[in-house]
């Protein structure tokens, strides 16, 4: 986390940097160097998958070979660590607004709407003065690191609740067709509930899912791939 008396920021550090850049790095270099000798080693054991590519590799036993292998697998660590870094959630926060930057989407929140601000487990989460979600984004901060986001909240003068979201005791757990909620709201939630095991494509699908339920006057949060709602204040 890094700060100036106009604007602390939380993510991307540059110790992640060095970490994954300097890591990833290292490790499709020594990939790389040593791709020959596991062609060599793999091919012919049939239960070793692309049996292709290796073959293909261990036919040529030349220096040129080890360097267009190393050369691939440096680029291959920096790619990884590019898409590492892209998903670590970047968060600014000034006195006028609230920043959420992820996989290159931008979420801005004006402070004004902001009537409080709290954590939900791993998500920072911030709601209205009618209880409903602002914004609810998963942060990738290390423990130590977590503590000091309250703090740094405070000092762009967000109200915070260390005791966490001051209407946890309204959700309920979404079942299928519930009595208690409008055909809409249960449509749309039986829709997200078939999207947990989708990948990063049910991942949007939540998200994207998650503001059309907020539309219709409910909020809901997810646990353990189970579905929470409550009712935001009329």
């Amino acid at each position: 986390m890094t700060g100036t008396p106009e604007r602390t920021v939380i993510g991307h550090s540059a110790g992640d940097k060095v970490m994954l850049f300097g890591g990833l790095s290292l490790a499709g270099l020594a990939f790389g160097f040593f791709l020959p000798r596991i062609a060599h080693w793999a091919t012919g054991r049939e239960w070793v998958p692309f049996q292709g590519p290796l073959k293909l590799v261990a036919a040529w036993d030349s220096w040129w070979v080890v360097v267009i292998c190393v050369v691939l697998g440096l680029l291959g660590g920096l790619l990884l660590a590019a898409i590492a870094l892209d998903d670590i959630l970047r968060v600014t926060i000034t006195n006028q607004s609230v920043e959420f930057l992820k996989k290159q989407k931008t979420v801005t929140v004006p402070r004004e709407k902001v009537s409080v601000a709290f954590l939900d487990g791993k998500e920072i989460v911030l709601q209205d003065a009618t209880s409903r979600e602002l914004a609810r984004e998963k942060h990738d901060e290390l423990r130590a690191q977590a503590k000091k986001i309250p703090g740094a909240f405070r000092a762009h003068g967000y109200p915070w609740s260390d005791a966490g979201d001051p209407h946890e005791s309204a959700f309920r757990r979404w079942i299928e067709d519930d009595p208690e909620l409008p055909p809409a709201v249960n449509a749309v939630l039986k829709v997200r509930a078939k999207a947990f095991d989708d990948g990063d494509k049910g991942k949007a699908d939540l998200r994207d899912l998650r503001a059309e339920v907020t539309k219709l006057g409910y909020t809901v949060k997810d646990k353990d791939k189970k579905q929470y709602w409550r009712q935001t204040t009329p």
